[in-house]
């Protein structure tokens, strides 16, 4: 099946697993640390913000590794969106705006309000998809198997809401 944005053939799912597994595997036996990416956005508010919470030892000290880890993520997706044809920044909303006609300023809050309740999610499972659902998983972990499930479901849940409420 193509991709949705660009129509090129997706990479095969085992190669993103596996790519995955190996990123993983590299942060736990080489550095000894934990992949997530919800205490990265600590590291980047801890280069700007003064607050106590953001000058932790633990934010302090993540910095050197997770700053790094983060700007890869950051690059290899703009290398990606490259090899792929190029990327251009659009208001496009698909079926949505065919549905709900959103202006951009609506645009912008329904944006606002879905990032307030993924933080709000990230912070009451104490972590993100990325760290309970491949690193806690991974490790048996009976918390991040329960987060994942919550992630899972509210995933499922939202958008059979969009699909038959909204978008009929």
């Amino acid at each position: 099946m193509p991709l949705i944005l660009n129509g090129l053939p997706a990479l095969h799912w085992a190669v993103s697993g596996a790519a995955i597994a190996a990123v993983t595997l590299l942060l736990l036996f080489i550095g000894n640390r934990r992949l997530g990416i919800s205490s990265g956005f600590d590291d980047v508010c801890s280069l700007v913000l003064s607050s106590s919470y953001f000058r932790r030892g633990r934010t302090l000290e993540g910095r050197r590794w997770r700053l790094p880890f983060l700007a890869g993520l950051f690059l290899g997706g703009l290398l990606s969106a490259q090899l792929g044809g190029g990327w251009a920044p659009t208001w496009s909303a698909g079926m949505l705006d065919a549905a709900l006609g959103l202006s951009p300023a609506a645009k912008l809050v329904w944006m606002f309000v879905g990032g307030l309740f993924v933080g709000f999610g990230t912070r009451l499972a104490n972590g993100c998809t990325s760290g309970h659902g491949i690193f806690g998983l991974s490790n048996f972990e009976w918390p991040s198997l329960v987060a994942t499930l919550c992630f899972m479901g509210s995933g499922l849940v939202t958008t059979q809401v969009l699909y038959r409420l909204v978008l009929r």
